[in-house]
């Protein structure tokens, strides 16, 4: 054990060395984050000058960034699919230099239309891959002691298939696309192995990861938190054991992203009940590695500024106006919901990614997820987002003791004898010792938290008592699998401004019962 240590100590000290000169660059964006983001655009626009985009919008008269916005329009999927499809098809110098092979295919909830977003060479390694070392650097940073590299990385991804619009593309799961694209060497360092990995079953895939990655010695394990803690479960069935600590023992790190944690983080304490047990949330999306959480007593996220990727932010109320507002980093402000817009290194320009966040700190620019551009309740001039719900459940769940596995919520329209509503279906893993004061509780609490609903709610003229139906175990994940959305990228809906996925979900409940 004593060599061990020590040869631990010796690995450590020897990437810790590795890490400081990237950390001194990480520190200094956080100073200067104007200089480092007017950098990535011009790195981006001389790399692109060339392309059918550059010459289109004349990327070689740009002087300045001011430019830029006048001259590109804002994007969404739709409006640059078009081009995406050519790029699949084998054409070059479309969108970004030379020929994309791959494609990270995400549709984000169970809509049925997908998206394929370019993951070109330069995207892989200097935006995704650095992210996941930036991850570790600042993880290592913090734990000097760290026993990380001493086993294997868990990492439950997607999965990939020859695209079908060319015989040399290929699309898949981001997860799948990162796992086929590193080195050899690095799958030394994860489990399960490649082909597991990639499998397109997903229930097949958990089955195999729990016969074979127990016997590993795993010390750390990344991806989605609501897959992940279903693999978890299944394992322990698999086993018999009572938590997961009894199947690795040495279990310390979970990066994670793609939901928020929240609504998971009680169910992991409970699964790893280890005070050396260390979480930490990245904001990776398909289009590109863009924050990580630096402070773990802090539930916010560095913005990644040197990722040669390009930011602007649109104010969300500003958000489909006939003029966007469009913000560089130094123009954003604290405690403002914003669209984010994003130019990169594999050809997306001005592009909406579809995510909201709030800035809570500047200089150094941190960020907290609130949600999707897409996904509110605004039925009745309510505008409640996903951040509003995520801590309204918490505050719910503190007060009855209640745990949450997954939830979708949506409007009950007003008709001509009662008053509109929210609906909640949630899947409790513990459920409320009162349904309720849980349901009261989460109502106090988003007046609390958003003024708009507080105004709606009183006195129950436009909106009342919110309805929540508490779902049998396994629901989500059902439907899910029947939507064909299991595991990768894919995530339950949390709010909607129309009825249909709470619709779709019931219908299939009362299907299963008859």
């Amino acid at each position: 054990m004593g060599n061990f240590n020590h040869s631990m100590s010796i690995l450590n000290f020897i990437v810790n060395k590795a890490c400081s000169g990237r950390l001194k660059q990480i520190d200094f964006f956080r100073k200067y984050p104007g200089r480092v983001q007017e950098r990535m655009w011009t790195e981006l626009i001389r790399r692109a000058e060339t392309t059918e985009w550059g010459r289109k919008y004349g990327f070689l008269s740009f002087s300045g960034v001011k430019d830029f916005q006048q001259s590109v329009p804002l994007q969404a999927y739709e409006e640059i699919k078009p081009d995406i499809d050519r790029v699949r098809n084998g054409e070059r110098d479309v969108l970004w230099p030379g020929v994309t092979k791959w494609f990270a295919r995400s549709s984000g909830t169970t809509d049925s239309k997908s998206k394929f977003v370019p993951v070109t060479r330069d995207s892989l390694h200097h935006c995704h891959y650095r992210g996941g070392r930036d991850v570790l650097a600042v993880y290592i940073d913090r734990n000097p002691q760290t026993k990380v590299f001493a086993g294997k990385t868990l990492t439950l991804g997607g999965s990939h298939q020859i695209d079908h619009y060319h015989r040399k593309s290929f699309c898949g799961d981001l997860s799948a696309v990162m796992i086929e694209n590193v080195p050899f060497w690095v799958h030394q360092l994860r489990t399960p192995s490649k082909s597991v990995a990639l499998l397109n079953d997903f229930d097949r895939k958990i089955e195999k990861i729990a016969e074979t990655s127990v016997k590993q010695h795993v010390v750390s394990f990344a991806g989605v938190p609501s897959w992940n803690l279903a693999l978890m479960k299944y394992i322990l069935d698999h086993t018999g054991k009572n938590n997961m600590m009894e199947i690795w023992p040495d279990m310390e790190l979970f990066i994670h992203g793609g939901v928020c944690f929240l609504p998971y983080r009680e169910q992991y304490r409970n699964l790893f009940p280890s005070e050396n047990m260390h979480y930490l949330e990245t904001y990776n999306a398909s289009e590109g590695f863009f924050a990580l959480q630096d402070d773990p007593d802090s539930d916010d996220m560095l913005l990644m500024l040197d990722y040669q990727v390009f930011f602007e932010f649109i104010p969300l109320d500003r958000l489909g106006k006939d003029r966007h507002e469009a913000l560089t980093i130094e123009q954003v402000e604290k405690g403002v919901n914003y669209a984010i817009v994003i130019s990169t290194n594999s050809g997306l320009w001005r592009y909406i990614i579809g995510d909201t966040v709030m800035f809570t700190s500047l200089y150094p620019h941190k960020i907290k997820i609130s949600g999707r551009t897409r996904q509110f309740i605004n039925a009745f001039g309510e505008e409640i987002i996903v951040d509003n719900a995520e801590k309204a459940l918490l505050e719910a769940c503190k007060a009855t003791g209640a745990v949450i596995t997954e939830y979708t919520a949506g409007p009950v329209y007003m008709d001509s004898n009662a008053s509109g509503a929210h609906e909640w279906l949630i899947e409790f893993e513990q459920a409320p010792d009162c349904l309720d004061k849980f349901t009261r509780q989460l109502d106090a609490a988003l007046c609390s938290l958003n003024s708009d609903y507080e105004a709606k709610r009183s006195r129950n003229i436009t909106l009342r008592l919110p309805v929540v139906r508490s779902l049998p175990k396994g629901t989500f994940y059902k439907w899910m699998k029947h939507c064909g959305k299991l595991g990768g990228q894919n995530k339950v809906p949390r709010l909607s401004n129309d009825r249909r996925h709470i619709e779709a979900i019931l219908t299939e409940l009362q299907t299963r019962n008859v």
